[in-house]
């Protein structure tokens, strides 16, 4: 089989890292960006030669740039990217928020995000490639004065219109939608609700869809 590669984003931990180890478990080459670098070279020691650490911040895109060049240029090529890096707010709602948080939010969570797709395209299209977004159960339901549901709404919206760019060039585009995932996305931890491992092993199963499949949306709750 062809050496296959993916670039993930939020590589360092949570669904990120998780996604990591089941996609070299299944075969993959992994490309792990995150801003932390201590992290992340532990994770691509754990998972040995399949990984390349590229530690860097998602929201510039020259970071992002320099990310995919140098993992194209280490493993041949780019088959699949994992726009996964995301965040929520500290202080909810519209009128007590703060904005410079929205703005901080914004800019990983949709920014980074058509980062990740403006980087990756190029290559993607030279091996009919796959893109795989995290969107959420907040990005397929209305909830009072959500500013970060609304960020993962234009995740949902975005991801579909990829789909039919992509689909143009035999390409296509996965929006993941879990509901609550125990990550270090809480500040606490959140027992019963989905694992990481449970979203990782969903983002394979996308990917290793036939070519005859095209696999736009996977909605995942917790069974508790």
């Amino acid at each position: 089989m062809t050496q296959r590669t993916l670039f993930i984003t939020g590589a360092s931990s949570g669904i990120g890292a998780a996604t990591a180890r089941a996609a070299v478990a299944a075969g993959w080459h992994v490309g792990l960006m995150a801003r932390s670098r201590e992290k992340l070279d532990a994770l691509a020691e754990e998972l040995g030669a399949a990984a390349l650490a590229l530690p860097g911040d998602a929201t510039d895109l020259a970071q992002q740039q320099d990310a995919v060049a140098r993992l194209v240029a280490e493993k041949g090529g780019l088959d699949a990217a994992f726009a996964n890096a995301g965040t929520g707010l500290d202080t909810p709602g519209t009128e007590a928020g703060d904005p410079e948080e929205w703005r901080a939010m914004i800019d990983l969570n949709i920014m980074a995000l058509l980062y990740t797709a403006r980087v990756a395209l190029p290559e993607l299209k030279k091996r009919r490639g796959h893109l795989v977004l995290t969107g959420s159960a907040a990005g397929k339901r209305h909830i009072a004065g959500s500013i970060y549901g609304a960020t993962k709404w234009f995740v949902h919206g975005y991801a579909g219109n990829m789909s039919e760019e992509m689909r143009e060039w035999g390409g296509r585009c996965t929006v993941i939608a879990p509901g609550m995932v125990d990550t270090p996305f809480f500040w606490e931890p959140k027992p019963g609700k989905i694992r990481p491992e449970d979203i990782a092993r969903a983002v394979v199963f996308a990917l290793d869809q036939s070519e005859t499949a095209d696999l736009r949306e996977m909605f995942i709750m917790p069974t508790g």
